[in-house]
């Protein structure tokens, strides 16, 4: 059955996918959310195939909601412990009015059926048609954004890691920036601070869409959160793992001094960290290949491994065909073994 509903409302995975319900379950323990709705799958199908009654009741459900919009996709397998699809699903910013929603509906649905994303799913054992849910919710516009996991995804450690940066959390998330970087332990106290290169700022602009807003020169090397906001992240870091449980990748975004709480998903894991280690050579450094390429041959050890925490480690089956879609940044692609063929628009 095609539905739309609050996000307080939305609770079978099935329908309506696990960012959906991950929303509303904190909606419903009371976590500040930026309102919104969630789609089930059948009904992104149907709109984004043009149904008109489809579109209709998605205008209905979006009236009360106050523009513009973020549209996301909420995936039924989505943001697992197992795989996680940050990157491979678009997500539409600024959708400036209710009109133009169905239109970054079908964006995100196409986004989940492309060939880059069924590769992945293949990658990580999913063969069957994704069932892909859509949330959409009031934009904010934040001062400042970013993300933060509950235990240290590198170390394992037992502690909080933030990562921020002024304006939306996108120049977080799609490594545009080298954000502030902050650790504290489960108490709050900040165990260490390092401030970022903030050169650019994502905005929004008056008409929809988005743009790299250049950060003022006094801005770039301040740090852009105060020991107010990183106790309050603290307290969100506790709440959360009291909702969901431990190891939490959590994103957050602070406007007009509230924080609010934009997703809570499950860190991925490969394997257990208890897992023997496999045999043979150990895995490449990051920090090591970075300074290898001659555009960062000249930084020191600190520097590199501010932009290495960006770098995401991906390997490839052989013959894989990988898309990179969106719009807005640039990508860096370091391959440190083996090699591949890249084209700029499918030239």
């Amino acid at each position: 059955m095609k539905k739309v509903v609050p996000f307080t409302k939305a609770r079978e995975t099935s329908l309506y996918g696990s960012k959906a319900v991950g929303l509303g379950d904190a909606a419903r323990q009371g976590l500040l959310v930026p309102p919104g709705v969630a789609l089930s799958g059948d009904l992104v199908e149907a709109v984004a195939s043009g149904e008109d009654k489809a579109i209709e009741k998605v205008a209905k459900a979006i009236a009360a909601l106050p523009p513009p919009f973020a549209v996301r996709s909420s995936a039924v397998d989505e943001d697992s412990a197992a795989a996680s699809f940050a990157g491979q699903h678009l997500t539409v910013l600024n959708v400036h009015s209710a009109a133009d929603v169905p239109g970054a509906v079908r964006e995100v649905w196409w986004s989940a059926n492309s060939d880059s994303a069924i590769t992945y799913r293949q990658r990580v054992g999913l063969f069957t048609r994704p069932s892909v849910g859509v949330v959409v919710q009031t934009l904010l516009n934040p001062t400042v954004a970013g993300v933060m996991f509950t235990e240290n995804p590198v170390t394992g450690a037992d502690e909080r890691v933030i990562e921020a940066s002024w304006g939306l959390g996108e120049a977080v998330v799609a490594g545009l920036v080298v954000p502030d970087h902050f650790r504290l332990d489960r108490s709050g106290q900040v165990l260490e601070r390092k401030v970022g290169r903030k050169r650019i700022a994502i905005r929004s602009l008056p008409n929809g869409g988005t743009f790299e807003q250049q950060v003022p020169p006094a801005q770039v090397h301040q740090l852009c959160l105060d020991d107010a906001q990183l106790v309050a992240l603290g307290e969100l870091a506790l709440q959360c793992e009291k909702a969901y449980g431990p190891r939490r990748d959590i994103e957050w975004a602070f406007q007009d001094g509230t924080l609010y709480l934009l997703q809570c998903r499950a860190v991925t894991t490969g394997k257990a960290r208890s897992e023997a280690p496999p045999p043979g050579p150990p895995p490449r450094n990051p920090v090591a290949a970075l300074q290898r390429v001659q555009l960062f041959a000249d930084m020191d050890r600190r520097q590199a491994e501010q932009i290495a925490r960006l770098l995401k480690v991906r390997p490839f089956a052989k013959g894989e065909t990988v898309i990179m879609e969106g719009s807005g940044g640039a990508a860096f692609f370091l391959i440190d073994s083996g090699e591949a063929t890249v084209s700029s628009k499918g030239v």
